[in-house]
């Protein structure tokens, strides 16, 4: 149970460093451009992969169904990088917590 507590805090981590550095990339553009920019997920995966992202989007459509993509997977692409990055590092971290045990009663 240790290795998976492990796991999971380590794949938070990983989401937390890859929302940092999307942060930055948004803040650094937003102040050489003077407005807000902020990279939407499936822009940062179409510059970083463009072939990974079209090869998820046949899979999905393949292995689990025609109507998965648009009404899902979607929407997420289309919100900035730094904050699914953000969510993902919640989820897994909240995933893998386990609450201290309480010694008040034990003395």
């Amino acid at each position: 149970m240790a290795v998976l507590r492990f796991l999971l805090h380590f794949i938070s981590l990983l989401a937390l460093v890859a929302a940092i550095v999307a942060g930055t990339l948004d803040a650094i553009q937003s102040v050489s451009s003077s407005d807000v920019v902020m990279t939407s997920l499936g822009n940062a995966w179409l510059n970083f992969d463009p072939e990974g992202l079209t090869l998820a989007e046949m899979s999905a459509d393949t292995y689990i169904g025609t109507d998965i993509w648009r009404p899902y997977v979607a929407p997420m692409l289309a919100q900035p990088a730094f904050a699914i990055f953000l969510v993902l590092a919640l989820v897994f971290w909240i995933a893998g917590y386990s609450r201290p045990r309480s010694e008040r009663f034990l003395a």
